[in-house]
């Protein structure tokens, strides 16, 4: 595969998510029974993420989808987040479960927990795909985190280095030469 040529290694393998997802959902399952679940996914980066959890979530669910950003062509946040698609669904009343794929700066995970909570949920939690703590500009706790991963560029399943990459079936180190060359 062309892609693979521009990676340092598979950092994880695309059984070793499917095995952390199924993991994952039936977690949530069990901590969401009788409530009132929105999951709700930040896009791009982790659609893929979100489409696999939530099959394997046996509770009713709703889900809704928020655009924001704070990277642009970057390989690291400028510390601005901005709002390009809101959600469509009022939060009043609702557990809301967002879902990430990767808890880096803590910045825009801050920034949305912040303003959701202004919208008067029941609860908020987190689940990420990916954490990299060596990162943290703040204070994020995940409530659900997949796993732990080094300070390092990633991509596949969903996240992407200038929109490629996200439909490779696992999380790959990209080679810095490859970005280095913006």
């Amino acid at each position: 595969m062309e892609m693979e040529n521009d990676l340092c290694e598979i950092l994880i393998t695309a059984k070793e998510i499917r095995d952390k997802v199924k993991e994952m959902g039936a977690q949530i399952s069990r901590d969401y029974k009788g409530q009132n679940l929105l999951m709700m996914s930040v896009l791009k980066g982790a659609v893929v993420f979100l489409a696999d959890l939530m099959r394997e979530i046996s509770i009713h669910t709703e889900v809704d989808f928020m655009a924001v950003s704070s990277y642009g062509k970057n390989t690291q946040t400028s510390g601005v987040v901005r709002i390009v698609k809101d959600l469509d669904t009022a939060l009043e009343g609702y557990d809301v479960l967002i879902v990430e794929d990767v808890l880096d700066s803590g910045m825009t995970l801050n920034y949305l927990i912040n303003i959701l909570g202004e919208r008067y949920p029941r609860s908020i939690k987190i689940a990420a795909l990916l954490d990299k703590p060596g990162r943290r500009l703040e204070g994020v706790k995940l409530d659900y985190c997949g796993f732990v991963i080094p300070d390092e560029f990633v991509v596949g399943y969903g996240l992407d280095y200038c929109e490629r990459y996200r439909n490779l079936p696992y999380i790959g180190v990209l080679k810095k030469e490859i970005y280095q060359k913006q």
